[in-house]
């Protein structure tokens, strides 16, 4: 969704600064008015750089909008995901958000600019095998309210965009991974929970091949 959204914002005529994690990448995505940046939501001196990048502008253009769009799925049992991992899904889908957001406001609060956060329907809804995702997503929505009634007197809007049936290649590595996290489970584990995670990675599977392709959802 964010590659959608960034191409889309460079057709209607904006310079985009799109955030990407590895070169390659950078290299697909680089196009006309579209300027790719490394960025790692969870790596401070990134989130630096791209403030240093926007205050430096060469043309001396406005930051107007923010879209945080960062994410990952890990899916697993409460009690069978290590609490790494439900740090990692923390920092990814909420933490990461925030440091971008209190980095960018000062250029927002100028501009009187816009913040899109994508959140998704598992900020409303939490499913079986869906808790550190889903409690992410869940903060993700409080903070933005807050965000909301915080910065309306300023100008700022904030905005909470709740996809749903849409095909992302983040569906697809959550697959992947909970296929990983199924063959790991101890045999009690597995005897627990085995169906279930079965259950939830044939809903993913059947997902990524019935959504909506990102380009129409944007």
């Amino acid at each position: 969704m964010g590659a959608a959204t960034a191409r889309e914002l460079a057709r209607r005529g904006y310079h985009v600064l799109a955030g990407v994690r590895r070169q390659s990448d950078a290299d697909a995505l680089r196009a006309t008015r579209l300027e790719p940046v490394i960025l790692d939501v969870t790596a401070p001196e990134h989130i630096e750089a791209l403030a240093a990048r926007i205050a430096s502008d060469p043309q001396r253009r406005k930051l107007v909008g923010l879209v945080n769009n960062a994410g990952i799925a890990v899916n697993a049992p409460v009690e069978t995901l290590p609490l790494d991992q439900w740090r990692r899904q923390f920092e990814v889908n909420l933490f990461g958000h925030i440091a971008v957001t209190q980095a960018l406001l000062p250029f927002l609060h100028d501009s009187r600019g816009r913040i899109v956060n994508i959140s998704s329907l598992g900020g409303k809804v939490a499913m079986a095998t869906y808790g550190a995702y889903a409690g992410a997503k869940f903060a993700l929505e409080a903070v933005s309210d807050i965000l909301r009634r915080e910065l309306a007197p300023h100008g700022v809007q904030v905005v909470v965009v709740e996809p749903g049936g849409v095909k992302t290649e983040m569906t697809g590595h959550g697959i992947e991974r909970a296929r990983q996290f199924v063959k790991d489970m101890t045999p009690v584990e597995r005897r627990r929970y085995g169906n279930l995670m079965q259950a939830i990675i044939n809903q993913a599977a059947e997902f990524t091949t019935q959504g909506v392709p990102a380009s129409k959802a944007d």
